[in-house]
């Protein structure tokens, strides 16, 4: 999963009048939509999790007279890994839902080719991690955090964690629940964010892991099994029996679970530990060899517009990265602020990722 609990807006899309298209794969999906002679179709290459509002879309066509079609990848690492071996003759014209735990990957590989999207003085300069070239463009925010169940530590008169730190302490022994780092991207954010906050050296990360796992941290293979079936406070988990009070998922949790409880709560039934956060932004690109080049300089424009950037938080659960985006009433009503996420540098996730990933392997699972 790439960014924020999509899966859940996903699952609510069809109710909610948003445009969630399907991948049309292979050579039975008909007339390609990127030929040349179909220069009024523009297509967007994207992670399973891609929704907007049906209104957006259509406003967008009408004005730019393109048709776009959504040709869905799986997840992030996967839409990546198959844009790069395809990438001589794409499947698209652009690419979203590259983020920058997976960046240096796509610009190494030569994914991308530069546009400067119209309106990216608007987008704020801490997200811009291309930038001066434009390959990429910042799309999206969100913050990967550890969530907690406010009822089971008020229930337990027990403050909740609020820092890495105190995840590690024994009042928290057999509390949270975390996903594989190497098939799950809030996992392996929460990972960089533990990097971020001890560092790689000596008795670094690993000495925290080393501590969380003495301390009863379980792991799972992915997001919705560690929301939806072990942590206590989802609906979805006190569904299932989750009995973990404490998860590793994203900052725009509380809204998601919030909104989409009949009737809605006064407040959100869970809430964010903010001093276990890592910054999560994805970006989208024009892709080399795309067919319609001036269909997607004309959807990326789109991308970062008023219109669409206002449009993201109620259906992919993600915030937005111009400044002068306001968010929706009701996703401001349950927000919550993180004020200094964890960050790393691209080139450092890249240098360090995949040794990164086999040793957590090797210290937390064996």
């Amino acid at each position: 999963m790439s960014t924020i609990i999509k899966a859940t807006a996903v699952a609510v899309a069809a109710g909610l009048g948003l445009v969630t298209l399907s991948a049309c794969g292979g050579s039975d999906s008909g007339k390609n939509s990127a030929d040349p002679a179909d220069s009024k179709t523009v297509t967007l290459v994207s992670h399973d999790s891609w929704a907007v509002s049906k209104n957006v879309l259509k406003d967008f066509e009408k004005r730019s007279g393109y048709k776009v079609t959504v040709l869905k990848d799986g997840d992030a690492g996967e839409a990546v890994n198959k844009a790069i071996l395809s990438k001589d003759n794409p499947q698209g014209d652009v690419l979203f839902g590259v983020d920058n735990t997976l960046l240096s990957r796509a610009l190494d590989n030569g994914l991308f080719q530069p546009y400067e999207a119209k309106g990216l003085d608007r987008v704020g300069t801490e997200y811009q991690l291309d930038k001066g070239k434009h390959r990429v463009t910042p799309i999206d925010t969100g913050n990967i955090c550890v969530n907690y169940d406010k009822k089971y530590f008020a229930d337990h008169k027990l403050t909740p964690p609020a820092s890495f730190d105190d995840l590690a302490k024994p009042a928290y022994k057999n509390l949270l629940v975390t996903e594989n780092v190497s098939t799950s991207s809030p996992g392996l954010g929460f990972l960089l964010g533990s990097a971020a906050q001890y560092g790689d050296h000596g008795n670094g990360w690993q000495g925290y892991w080393k501590k969380l796992k003495a301390n009863g941290v379980k792991v799972v293979d992915g997001w919705e099994q560690a929301y939806n079936e072990e942590f206590s406070g989802s609906a979805g988990g006190r569904k299932a029996g989750g009995d973990r009070p404490l998860v590793v998922s994203y900052a725009s949790s509380p809204p998601a679970e919030a909104i989409y409880s009949d009737p809605q709560p006064k407040t959100a039934p869970t809430g964010v530990a903010t001093g276990t956060c890592f910054r999560q932004t994805e970006f989208a690109g024009l892709l080399s060899n795309a067919k319609n080049e001036k269909g997607g300089k004309a959807l990326l424009d789109f991308l970062i517009a008023k219109e669409f950037q206002q449009d993201m938080p109620l259906n992919m659960f993600v915030d937005p990265v111009t400044k002068d985006a306001a968010l929706p009433a009701d996703y401001a009503k349950y927000d919550v602020k993180v004020d200094a996420p964890k960050t790393m540098a691209p080139k450092k996730i890249a240098d360090n990722r995949d040794a990164w990933v086999k040793s957590w392997t090797s210290l937390v699972l064996k």
